[in-house]
């Protein structure tokens, strides 16, 4: 089976697909430094038979000439700019086999909105959080058939937990590397985000959807 990456980050995601189910994965990102990284940790692992990543960026996927049987997405919509959802969905669309899969994990909004200013100008420049409907919306232009959508909020709320306990943690080694003006405004970030999911200003949805029909699917929920 072969599984792309939209956005594959230090590409954890595809080595433990590559480990536990022997998937030939592509990830692609436009982070010099994850791309580096995630090189090394295919060689280190012993998946250059299995994995590969590129830099590319996802509007050049069409043309790459590559089809796969899944694709996943994690955290990156976020980033296209609400004016390339659609755009974002074409591209999926075209490099997706008919009745393949395509999970879309990322943090949403209830209703359509510019976002929060403070995180737009520091934290995340460019940053759109989607609404869910217009992602669905966005998607059912390109026949994809929707199976699950899950809210994964209270989830992401101890996850940023977590990352601020890690990060207090780890202070003299941070302050080593960044000023105490980074510090107390990453340390705002990771604070402020985990109240914004606990009290339900934003969500984290999990679309599950299918290009077209496959009835040879699971008829319930997977775990």
């Amino acid at each position: 089976m072969t599984l792309l990456d939209i956005g594959c980050g230090w590409g954890f995601l595809l080595i433990e697909a590559a480990k536990k189910y022997k998937i030939k994965g592509t990830g692609i990102t436009l982070s010099h430094e994850q791309y580096g990284e995630f090189k090394k940790r295919i060689k280190e692992e012993n998946l250059q038979d299995y994995l590969d990543v590129k830099l590319m960026d996802y509007r050049d996927l069409p043309k790459s000439g590559k089809t796969f049987n899944r694709v996943v997405s994690v955290g990156m919509v976020e980033h296209v700019g609400r004016e390339n959802y659609q755009l974002f969905n074409d591209c999926v669309s075209q490099v997706l086999n008919d009745g393949g899969i395509f999970l879309l994990h990322f943090i949403s909004a209830l209703k359509e909105h510019p976002g929060d200013a403070c995180i737009k100008k520091y934290i995340f420049p460019g940053g759109v959080v989607p609404s869910l409907r217009e992602m669905l919306s966005a998607m059912a232009e390109d026949n994809f058939h929707v199976l699950d959508v899950e809210n994964l909020r209270l989830h992401y709320n101890k996850t940023l937990l977590c990352w601020e306990k890690n990060f207090r943690e780890h202070l003299d080694e941070i302050s080593r590397m960044f000023d105490q003006r980074f510090i107390r405004m990453w340390d705002l970030y990771l604070s402020a985000c985990a109240a914004t999911f606990h009290n339900g200003i934003i969500d984290l949805h999990q679309i599950l959807a299918i290009k077209g029909i496959n009835n040879d699917l699971p008829m319930v929920r997977w775990y």
